[in-house]
């Protein structure tokens, strides 16, 4: 079944805590961002790790190779489960990447973020793009070639993906909002529901859970969602 993140988007390492604190042993994976990470650093990574809980360190490198290949090799020194690289970054980058992590962390390729729109995309390429889709399926291969452990994309484009690309795959899904939900700076969402019966392996949920008055109760209804859709 498919397994909810949640990004601790927050300023302080002690703001972060207060909501693992909040969400309890309902909540087991998070997602450390640059935010986060640039504020609280590889201590708040720890103090996650040694209270039990798996940590997806979303740093989404994009460097030289050997730049790259010490980052994976320093985030796997934390313990973390899951790490980002740009899949754009290329061949190079992503086999530096893969070799680093050795077995010790899951190396994920970011496809297309989901906050850009098509206009977007070919505004940042300089080149007209047929569908988003496409665009996200030519760098899954890429990701694939080099043998990276999964990708990034959205749940739009989820469900093509999986038929594209090897079973063992990961996808992981951000823009994840439940219905009703304000869609913020993402342009391409998709409900959790959705998600899961596109494919969608790990599904990254921030404020509709942080930002939820209640947020143990907002991470309960959207777990409750998940099963009720694998029961289907």
């Amino acid at each position: 079944m498919a397994e909810v993140i949640v990004p601790l988007d927050f300023a302080s390492g002690d703001e972060a805590l207060a909501m693992v604190d909040v969400l309890g042993e309902a909540g087991t994976f998070y997602k450390v961002g640059l935010e986060l990470y640039t504020r609280a650093g590889p201590a708040v990574v720890t103090e996650l790790t040694e209270r039990g809980k798996r940590v997806f360190l979303d740093l989404k490198l994009h460097d030289i190779p050997n730049t790259v290949a010490g980052g994976v090799r320093a985030a796997s020194e934390l313990g973390v489960d899951l790490l980002t690289v740009h899949v754009s970054g290329g061949t190079a980058m992503l086999d530096a990447a893969r070799e680093a992590a050795a077995g010790r962390i899951k190396i994920l390729g970011v496809t297309v973020l989901t906050s850009l729109s098509g206009a977007e995309i070919e505004s940042v390429w300089g080149r007209e793009i047929r569908s988003i889709r496409e665009e996200v399926g030519r760098l899954a291969e890429l990701a694939t070639e080099s043998r990276l452990d999964g990708v990034v994309a959205s749940a739009l484009e989820a469900s093509w993906l999986r038929r594209q690309v090897p079973e063992d795959l990961l996808i992981v899904t951000p823009g994840i909002r439940p219905s009703g939900s304000d869609r913020g700076d993402q342009s391409r969402v998709a409900t959790p529901a959705a998600a899961v019966l596109a494919g969608s392996d790990y599904l990254v949920i921030g404020r509709p859970i942080t930002q939820a008055d209640d947020p143990a109760a907002s991470l309960a209804a959207i777990l409750s969602e998940i099963a009720t859709a694998v029961e289907e």
